[in-house]
């Protein structure tokens, strides 16, 4: 996954195993590299800007990439029905519901939609911790957006391994790593900023160019 994300970095990319022939192969099972769970955020497509294949990552994506019962469910499914050595967890700059989460804390913050106010409310508190860090415990609404998507990142990784007794005993056995980036969407660059588990299986399986 590194060395796919220089290639779209450098606009070198190799677009693999996107043929015919690995379509056919794959029709009846799956072997994928890794899972990938990040944000919907248009600019996020994983295949893409990790220059991979049909059938390379198994991806699940919400908005902010919140934790949630069907998103632990589905990474249980891909560590503990098809064996994938490594989750990455993907989080991004310039993030519509970190933005989001950080303007609902004004005072004069208007009510948003149940379902977006329930969605971001797994935001809040990085914002409040990133705002009383800054000194900004009464004005949480100014808190610097990037260090509030890298402590929800790290949130993510902590909730999941809380979530699922079969995901951390993975990573307690040696047989699975989680990484948590940052996605630059700029640059087109993810920035690994944490890892849990086993990164040394992950490397030896995940041999895909």
């Amino acid at each position: 996954m590194v060395r796919g994300n220089a290639r779209f970095i450098a606009g070198e990319p190799k677009h693999p195993r996107q043929d015919v022939e690995r379509r056919e192969s794959l029709a009846s099972k799956q072997e994928p590299d890794a899972a990938l769970f990040g944000c919907s955020d248009s600019r996020l497509a994983a295949e893409i800007i990790f220059d991979k294949g049909i059938g390379d990552l198994f991806v699940v994506r919400n908005a902010g990439q919140i934790i949630s019962e069907s998103v632990v469910g589905s990474l249980e499914y891909a560590v503990g029905v098809l064996h994938v050595p490594l989750i990455v967890v993907l989080g991004h700059d310039e993030c519509g519901a970190v933005h989001a989460a950080i303007a609902s804390q004004a005072a004069d913050a208007a009510p948003l939609p149940p379902h977006i106010a329930k969605l971001i409310s797994k935001i809040v508190p990085a914002v409040r911790r990133v705002a009383l860090t800054a000194g900004l415990a009464i004005e949480p609404q100014r808190a610097d957006p990037f260090e509030v998507g890298r402590e929800h990142l790290r949130d993510t990784i902590s909730e999941l391994l809380d979530a699922s007794e079969l995901i951390s005993d993975a990573i307690a056995a040696g047989t699975l790593a989680i990484i948590g980036a940052n996605y630059r969407l700029l640059e087109g660059r993810a920035v690994p900023d944490i890892h849990v588990g086993n990164l040394t299986i992950s490397s030896q399986e995940g041999a895909h160019t």
